[in-house]
């Protein structure tokens, strides 16, 4: 099908992302890159004990035997992640008219202890998102960053990134004060739909997905969805929905074939429980009901969340392919979902990979 959608793809934020674009005072501490003879090209950054690696944020395309974390060189990764020019070269390999934008190491910077760090961090990726995505507007779709230090900044952020051109926000897990159901980020949120801006949760952006981790370490990919879930709940039973009913929340890259199931449960605590574990805010109707009119999610190879559109709300389901991170479907999405739409007609079929989206973000 042409003029498919990625609502979760990314960009490989290059070396002088921080160094060249934040603000002057924090230009010595800026996030910067350097070659370890051993780890290969890291980015080294204030207050984290480790160097984050690059060698998943750009592996779309290869196979699993070759991913490796460490020992990438960045002039080795994937153009288009850096590159808008050789962007659409990519995008048109996947078959893919447009994406909706990410960034790979904004999302560890999420979980950044120094707020005033983070928010000079997120200021200069936007300048340089702004930058990318300029040359094709309609084809690269981007999405700004906050680090939410206070509600009336997150709105002033909110406005700055539509004037920059940004379709949507991008929040990190935990805001710094605190919890998103308090009623003091209420203001934001009447802002974000007055703006029409709608609020993402990437996985990995919370305190939370740093915590869990039991056993071999490959199990620790079977709970990354779980910092996500909690968020939905926490915007459910305190009341977010309730207050704000055209408020709009994407959950990203956390798939999709759990939320039937995560409804019910939802429900199952809300009418059985909700007495000596009462709700943080007031809800008129069932939990599901919010989130299946508020929260959208994203997914690439879930070819669970096809075969349960009928458990759910179609309208809120987003195919992604996830370019060029590890996980990408690219270049073999269009292989791929020809598998994965069975039993889809073909109006189903274009609410998820263009329609859902596109009204959304208010594409053309």
């Amino acid at each position: 099908m042409k003029g498919m959608i990625s609502a979760d793809s990314h960009i490989t934020e290059p070396p002088e992302t921080y160094v060249n674009y934040i603000e002057p005072k924090f230009r010595e501490r800026a996030p910067h890159m350097v070659r370890d003879p051993k780890l290969g090209d890291v980015f080294v950054v204030e207050g984290f004990h480790r160097p984050l690696q690059i060698g998943l944020v750009a592996a779309a395309g290869k196979k699993p035997e070759e991913l490796a974390v460490w020992g990438a060189r960045f002039d080795n990764l994937h153009r288009g992640g850096w590159d808008p020019r050789a962007r659409i070269p990519d995008q048109e390999r996947d078959g893919i008219a447009a994406e909706v934008l990410y960034p790979s190491l904004g999302m560890t910077l999420c979980n950044h202890p120094d707020l005033d760090y983070k928010k000079a961090c997120f200021d200069a990726y936007n300048r340089w998102l702004a930058e990318y995505c300029a040359p094709y507007p309609d084809r690269l779709i981007g999405l700004g960053q906050t680090a939410m230090r206070t509600p009336e900044e997150g709105i002033s952020d909110l406005r700055k990134m539509k004037e920059m051109g940004f379709r949507g926000v991008m929040l990190p897990g935990n805001p710094a004060i605190k919890d998103y159901d308090d009623p003091i980020y209420d203001p934001f949120y009447e802002a974000a739909v007055d703006l029409k801006m709608p609020l993402s949760f990437h996985i990995l952006t919370s305190r939370a997905d740093t915590l869990r981790q039991r056993g071999p370490r490959i199990n620790g990919l079977m709970a990354i969805i779980r910092g996500c879930q909690d968020i939905l709940g926490v915007f459910v039973f305190g009341g977010v929905f309730e207050r704000h009913p055209r408020l709009k929340v994407i959950c990203v890259e956390a798939d999709a074939g759990w939320v039937p199931h995560f409804m019910y449960r939802m429900d199952h605590a809300y009418k059985r429980h909700r007495y000596w574990l009462p709700p943080s805010g007031r809800l008129n109707k069932l939990p599901s009901e919010y989130f299946r009119e508020n929260v959208y999610t994203t997914f690439q190879d879930d070819w669970v969340a096809f075969q349960m559109k009928n458990l759910c709300n179609i309208r809120r389901l987003l195919w992604a392919n996830d370019f060029p991170h590890s996980d990408s479907t690219w270049p073999n999405s269009q292989a791929l979902l020809k598998e994965h739409r069975e039993g889809l007609t073909e109006e189903e079929f274009r609410l998820i990979v263009h329609d859902n989206v596109a009204e959304l973000y208010g594409l053309n």
